[in-house]
């Protein structure tokens, strides 16, 4: 198979939709012995910022010379992205070599889209002997596709009401989900929770032996991101800065340092350096990005109301009052729901499809934007909403996409192309 070849066969096994277990999974396992070898690995699950706290910590890592992969869903712009090493997406090549692996020993398996990936990304870590891996979960953790690593430490990231139809009604039932990849024995990071989560993720822990940090009791930050300190237990590293936007990247980036502590207990060799470095280096678009020079245009991936409040807190510390928001919503989400955060800063509201998966159907973002009394179009593709929000937004008023990962990989490939403009 070629590239494109790849791709045709991988999106192809959406038909299978999504299906949560570890069955197909362990299959594949006992048919490609390499994945049968010890892989050194972090597993990161959570529901809001597992991207980029991963992202951090592989970049400690990184800096650390130890040869990374990095393993994240979904992408921005190519499929490849998913897949990194030392923090560069592997080759086309590669990864049609990959995909063309797990078909021949797969022919039989109803694998899905996210179970062959992540085969693909298990195989590339062994092949190019990386010394570590960051794997995060696609959705939830027990039964995600993931969980057959064995991992040196588990990490999971603030947890929030989302995928409910998959997970759970409660942060009880989702934090139970995601808690699902803590093993006995191995440590486990956590984030800022709500005392919900806390409770599950805390028993399951001590259900499994399993050493604990937790931010707030045992590691938090002070100060700003150019001049920020970081306390891990009597570890505290100080005149630390932070290259993502947003107070919630301060918690992630203190969680990968924690992670980074806990690693040095371990054994692994992480210089206070690398840990300065990384916060420095790291890059993770689309998360609350600023387009073009002229800060017209803020673009975030953030997709349920959690997310989108961190968006709003950031709206909040930069002394924006009144925005226009492009948006559109993926899967069975609600607008009412997710998009109130907002609703004191929006000038004018622009209904978009999502172009890519499920879409929720423009109209209710319509209702939702009518009810708050807010002015409101709607537009058959995003790139016309973006093109009319970038025209009528008066210069104290930035235009801000949300909503959808790929409604923000969309019209950040737009404006990226040319095809769009922020001036």
């Amino acid at each position: 198979m070629d590239f494109s070849a790849s791709l045709d066969y991988l999106y192809g096994l959406q038909r299978f939709g999504i299906k949560l277990g570890l069955e197909n999974m362990r299959t594949l396992k006992s048919r490609l012995p390499i994945l049968k070898e010890s892989l050194p690995c972090i597993h990161v699950a959570g529901t809001n910022g597992k991207g980029s706290v991963s992202a951090l910590l592989a970049e400690i890592l990184k800096h650390s010379g130890l040869r990374v992969g990095l393993y994240t869903s979904p992408h921005l712009h190519c499929f490849t992205e998913r897949i990194r090493i030392d923090g560069t997406p592997i080759a086309r090549k590669d990864l049609a070599r990959l995909a063309e692996s797990v078909r021949l020993v797969a022919n039989d398996v109803p694998l899905t889209f996210f179970e062959a990936t992540t085969a693909m990304a298990l195989l590339a870590f062994k092949g190019r002997q990386v010394d570590i891996a960051v794997i995060e979960t696609g959705l939830g953790g027990r039964l995600d596709a993931t969980n057959i690593v064995e991992p040196l430490l588990c990490l999971i990231t603030p947890i929030s009401l989302d995928h409910s139809e998959h997970l759970g009604n409660s942060l009880a039932e989702i934090a139970a989900e995601k808690s699902g990849i803590i093993k006995p024995g191995v440590p486990v990071v956590v984030g800022k929770q709500d005392p919900e989560s806390a409770e599950v993720i805390l028993a399951t822990a001590t259900e499994n032996d399993s050493a604990v940090q937790l931010a707030g009791r045992d590691f938090d930050w002070l100060g700003q991101h150019d001049k920020l300190s970081v306390a891990v237990g009597d570890n505290h590293f100080d005149d630390l800065s932070c290259a993502l936007a947003g107070k919630h990247q301060l918690d992630n980036y203190a969680q990968a340092v924690a992670a980074a502590c806990q690693l040095r207990s371990q054994g692994v060799a992480i210089p206070d350096s690398a840990i300065r470095k990384a916060g420095r280096s790291v890059v993770w678009p689309g998360r609350l990005e600023w387009l073009g020079d002229s800060r017209k245009l803020l673009l975030d991936v953030s997709h349920n109301r959690a997310g989108i409040a961190c968006l709003a807190d950031y709206l909040a510390e930069q002394n924006v009052s009144r925005v226009h928001l492009v948006t559109g919503l993926s899967g069975e989400r609600d607008p009412a729901e997710v998009l109130m955060p907002l609703v004191k800063y929006a000038a004018a509201v622009y209904a978009v499809p999502v172009s890519f998966g499920q879409s929720i159907p423009t109209k209710q973002v319509v209702t939702w934007a009518e009810q708050q009394r807010l002015p409101v179009s709607e537009h058959a593709v995003a790139t016309e909403g973006l093109a009319v929000a970038l025209k009528e937004a008066k210069a104290n008023e930035p235009v801000v996409v949300c909503g959808s990962l790929y409604l923000a990989a969309e019209l950040r490939q737009n404006f990226l192309s040319g095809e769009g403009s922020a001036r």
